[in-house]
């Protein structure tokens, strides 16, 4: 069937790209990801325009996702009830995927065109639910220009490569769309139910600690920095495990190629830059700044000054554990670049100020601001390494991982530290 629909789209390129995702979606099993990155390949190769192919490709997968929201609603669920389970849509499925929808509500298109066997339904599930078809339209839509440009613009980078890559980015796109998902239906509950969880943390919480009756807002922070923790400390023992397995091979080999592809030698000054952003002044500096905000706006001076000095202190001589530990040679033949210090010390010191930032200023726009900007010089640190075949890919987002592990683990420790001076203080007031 793949290698069908390329010889189709050799012939007809435009007419085929849009006919096919309109199929697609309205549930035929044709190869969306493939044909896309398929016509990258020949956007790359000078054939078709990049413009236009996602133009055509979203315009398709648009028209696919009207037609299946439209018979969604016309049928409505009394049809698939009797006659689903042809089409795999049972009354048994057909029940569960709706309550699925209805719970996770239309944010959710969003994303779920890069998760197979679920972009298939959301538009029949839209109209069967009765989803305002205006609402819907902004959601699906820009949906689809994300979905078919992410793949095309794929195509386009990969080139020649396109092939040997394809089934490897897929997995870690499908990957990525669960984790989005996931993320997405957690913050969509904790949203919606923001009151239940706050009045159930404090209820378990009383249980479990008494001591910690008061300061409840504390406690609950408390618990989901726990939670980041335990979810980080998960994924570091999966890297330890792939790394010990030589499982990176395929995510370096992808991940190294998009970015010399993306970047090519005329980035070697911004590079550098972003570099930079990692060195000695700069973290200092920032370890300053973090200092002053502690002197500034800091009610516990003395606890708050110590954890700096210990997470950033620490943060330094767990890195430098680590990379002894596993003693893995890099791309440019240089010794222990697993974790990558770089992006685990920029983690650990933008992050640890980044906390102080968000605790004590209750400006949402700041507090906002200084998290999206750890996030991105993280971001473009980790870029920097790879592009300059300093470390691998691999080595990058363990340097994301162990950073955030023992962030987070710091940032537990000092809000126990926290609690515990104030109920201290209290009973002997």
């Amino acid at each position: 069937m793949t290698h069908f629909m390329q010889q189709l789209m050799d012939q007809y390129g435009y007419l085929v790209l849009g006919t096919a995702l309109t199929l697609e979606l309205l549930a035929l099993p044709l190869p969306g990801e493939v044909l896309m990155t398929y016509t990258g390949l020949l956007v790359f190769q000078g054939h078709l325009n990049w413009v236009i192919s996602i133009l055509i490709a979203g315009l398709g997968t648009s028209l696919g996702m009207t037609i299946s929201y439209w018979i969604g609603f016309k049928l409505g669920k009394p049809f698939f009830n009797k006659h689903g389970s042809k089409f795999h849509l049972g009354p048994d499925k057909l029940e569960k995927t709706s309550l699925w929808f209805e719970r996770y509500g239309n944010k959710l298109l969003l994303i779920a065109y890069f998760i197979p066997g679920v972009r298939h339904f959301t538009g029949y599930f839209s109209g069967v639910t009765r989803l305002s078809f205006r609402t819907y339209l902004i959601y699906a839509y820009t949906g689809a220009f994300l979905w078919t440009s992410t793949f095309i613009s794929l195509g386009k980078t990969l080139g020649p490569k396109w092939e040997q890559f394809h089934h490897a980015i897929t997995k870690y796109l499908i990957i990525a769309g669960f984790i989005a998902a996931v993320v997405f239906a957690g913050v969509y509950l904790y949203k919606k139910f923001r009151d239940q969880l706050y009045a159930a943390t404090l209820t378990e919480l009383r249980k479990g600690v008494k001591t910690f009756h008061t300061l409840g807002r504390i406690r609950f922070l408390l618990l989901i920095s726990f939670g980041i923790f335990l979810a980080l400390f998960m994924e570091m023992a999966g890297l330890i495990q792939d790394l010990l397995a030589n499982e990176f091979a395929d995510f370096d080999a992808v991940t190294s190629y998009i970015v010399h592809a993306l970047f090519d030698e005329s980035w070697a000054g911004w590079m550098n830059r972003f570099a930079y952003l990692a060195s000695f002044p700069v973290l200092v500096t920032v370890a300053v700044f973090a200092l002053i905000m502690i002197l500034i706006k800091g009610k516990d001076r003395l606890l708050e000054g110590t954890f700096l000095l210990f997470v950033f202190v620490g943060g330094e001589l767990w890195d430098e554990g680590l990379r002894r530990l596993f003693h893995r040679t890099g791309p440019s033949s240089l010794i222990n670049t697993f974790p990558s210090e770089q992006t685990l010390i920029t983690v650990v010191f933008l992050g640890f100020a980044a906390y102080l930032i968000v605790r004590h200023v209750q400006m949402a726009g700041i507090q906002t601001a200084a998290s999206l900007l750890v996030l991105a010089v993280a971001l473009l640190v980790g870029i920097s390494r790879v592009y300059f075949n300093i470390q691998y890919p691999s080595d990058v987002v363990a340097g994301y991982v162990f950073g955030g592990v023992w962030l987070s683990l710091n940032v537990v420790l000092l809000e126990v530290f926290r609690i515990m001076k104030h109920n201290k203080l209290k009973f002997s007031t």
